[in-house]
C-alpha cells in the first residue's frame, strides 16, 4: 500500500526546496528566468498534492477557478506594460494579502456556525493575525496601486490627528482580536475587527509620498508572505508556512536593501513624507532653460563616436518611453566603433527593485554590461562620456554635497565626476523628491531635451553619420 502520508510531505519538502533554490536563483538577471520556472513548479507541486490530499471543494469548481485565472494571468502578462510593473506586483501583493485573509475569515466563519467545534487557542490567534495582515495588506496595496497609477494623490496625504486615529484603529484591532480570543467567535465583533483592519490598511500607506511607494511595494510583499504564512497556520499546511515565510523574509530583506538604497530608515519612510513640497534649487531661485547648457543630437553623437568609454544610466524616463530597443542599437554603433559601453543601474532606479535590468533585457542587453552603483560608481572618474536617460534622484550631486537637501547621504551615481555628461530629459521637471537637480547645471553637462525614444534614435542617425 502506498504510504500517503509520506508521499505528502515529501512532496511539500521538494516544493520548499524549489522555492528555495528558485528564490535564490531570482537574484541574478542571468538565472531569474530559470528561478522564477523552479518556484513555479514547486508551487505547483504543493498546490496539486494538497488538493489529492483535502477534499476541500467539488474539482469542478477547482478547475473552472484554474482556467478563469489562467486566462486573467495569460491577458495581463500580455497587455501590461513594463512601466505598469510595480502596479502589477503592487495588485498582486494585495491579492495575496486578500486570500489569507479569506482563508481566515471562513474558518472563523466555519467555528462561528457549527458551535458544538470549539476553536483551539492558537487557531484563534492565527485567525486574527491572519485577518489583520492579510486585510492591511490588501487595503494599503490597493492605495499604492492608486498612487502609482495615478489614479488617487501621489503626494503625502496627510490630516489633523492622522497618526493618533491609526494608533486608536491599531489598539481597537488588538482589543477586538483579544476579545474574540477570549469569548469566542462572534460574528459581530468580529465584523467590527475587519472593516478596521481595511481602514488601517488605507490610512498606513495614504501618507506616504509616491518616491517611497517602491518601499512601500517592497514591505506589503512582505506582509503578504506573512498573510500566508499565518493562513499556513491556520489550515496547518506545511508548504504554506514555508512559502509565507520565505515571501516574508525576502520582502524584509529588499525592503532593508532599498530603504539603504535611500539612506532613511523605515520608520522614516512610513511616518515621513518624501517630496511633499514643491521643487526649488538650492539657493531658493527658480531656474529655467536658459540656465542649462542646451545641446543638439549632432554634437553630442560626435561626442560619443570619439570616446573611449560610455556609461548608460537608466532612469524611469526610459521606461516611460519604451527606449530600451533604442538603446541597445546605440549601444552597438558605438560598440562597433570600439568604444566600451557599460550600464549604471541604480537600486530604486525606476519604481520597483530591478526594474531597469528587466527593461534592459528585454532588448537583450548583456548582463555582463550590466553594473550595480557600487561596482560601478568609482569608474565614473575615469569615463570620458555619461548618457543620462529618464534618471534624475538617483544622480542628483545634492545628495553628497547639500546638507539640506532632502535626500542628502542618500547614496547617488557618481555621475557629475565623469568628462562630460549627456542628459536626456523632456523637461528640467523635478524627480519624486520634488527639488532640483544640480547635476542639469553642471559646466561638463549638455542637456537633450526630448523624448527618451525620440532622442535616442536621432543619437542614432547622427552617429551613423559620424
Amino acid at each position: 500500500m502506498l504510504d500517503y502520508p509520506l508521499i505528502i510531505t515529501t512532496t511539500y519538502l521538494i516544493s520548499a526546496a524549489l522555492l528555495v533554490v528558485g528564490l535564490k536563483q531570482m537574484g541574478s538577471p542571468a538565472t531569474a528566468r530559470r528561478g522564477n520556472l523552479l518556484a513555479s513548479a514547486g508551487l505547483l507541486s504543493a498546490v496539486a498534492i494538497t488538493l489529492l490530499d483535502r477534499a476541500i471543494l467539488d474539482f469542478r469548481t477547482i478547475a473552472a477557478g484554474m482556467v478563469v485565472g489562467a486566462a486573467i494571468g495569460a491577458m495581463i502578462a500580455r497587455t501590461v506594460k513594463m512601466t505598469a510593473m510595480p502596479q502589477m506586483v503592487a495588485i498582486f501583493n494585495g491579492l495575496g494579502g486578500g486570500a489569507s485573509a479569506l482563508i481566515a475569515i471562513s474558518e472563523f466563519l466555519r467555528f462561528s456556525n457549527d458551535r458544538s467545534i470549539d476553536m483551539p487557542l492558537e487557531t484563534s490567534v492565527t485567525i486574527m493575525v491572519g485577518t489583520l495582515i492579510g486585510l492591511v495588506t490588501l487595503s494599503g496595496s490597493f492605495v499604492a496601486f492608486g498612487k502609482l497609477q495615478e489614479i488617487v494623490a501621489t503626494r503625502a496625504v496627510t490630516f489633523p490627528l492622522q497618526k493618533t486615529i491609526s494608533a486608536a484603529l491599531f489598539i481597537g484591532i488588538v482589543a477586538a482580536s483579544v476579545f474574540l480570543v477570549v469569548e469566542g467567535p462572534e460574528l459581530a465583533p468580529f465584523l467590527a475587527l475587519v472593516a478596521m483592519c481595511l481602514l488601517l490598511g488605507i490610512l498606513l500607506v495614504v501618507p506616504i509620498g509616491g518616491a517611497d511607494m517602491p518601499v512601500v511595494i517592497s514591505l506589503l510583499n512582505s506582509y503578504s508572505g506573512l498573510a500566508a504564512a499565518a493562513a499556513g497556520f491556520v489550515l496547518n499546511n506545511t508548504i504554506l508556512i514555508v512559502g509565507g515565510a520565505l515571501v516574508g523574509a525576502a520582502g524584509l530583506i529588499l525592503t532593508q536593501i532599498m530603504t539603504r538604497a535611500m539612506h532613511r530608515s523605515l520608520l522614516n519612510v512610513v511616518f515621513g513624507s518624501f517630496g511633499a513640497q514643491a521643487s526649488s534649487s538650492s539657493d531658493g531661485g527658480v531656474r529655467s532653460r536658459a540656465d542649462v547648457p542646451d545641446g543638439n543630437p549632432e554634437d553630442v553623437a560626435i561626442m560619443l563616436a570619439y570616446a573611449q568609454s560610455v556609461i548608460v544610466v537608466p532612469g524611469y524616463g526610459l521606461a516611460v518611453a519604451q527606449a530600451q530597443h533604442q538603446v541597445r542599437e546605440l549601444a552597438s554603433l558605438l560598440e562597433a566603433r570600439g568604444v566600451n559601453v557599460r550600464y549604471a543601474i541604480h537600486p530604486v532606479a525606476g519604481r520597483m527593485p530591478g526594474h531597469m535590468n528587466v527593461l534592459l533585457a528585454e532588448a537583450d542587453v548583456p548582463y555582463d554590461k550590466l553594473f550595480d552603483l557600487d561596482d560601478i560608481n568609482d569608474d565614473f572618474e575615469r569615463t570620458d562620456v555619461v548618457v543620462v536617460i529618464g534618471a534624475n534622484d538617483v544622480t542628483n550631486p545634492a545628495a553628497r554635497d547639500a546638507a539640506d537637501s532632502p535626500i542628502f547621504a542618500m547614496p547617488i551615481l557618481n555621475v557629475d565626476r565623469a568628462r562630460q555628461i549627456v542628459v536626456l530629459k523632456r523637461s528640467l521637471s523635478p524627480g519624486f523628491a520634488g527639488i532640483d537637480n544640480e547635476l542639469f547645471y553642471r559646466e561638463n553637462t549638455t542637456m537633450l531635451f526630448d523624448d527618451a525614444k525620440a532622442g535616442v534614435g536621432k543619437l542614432i542617425a547622427a552617429v551613423s553619420e559620424v
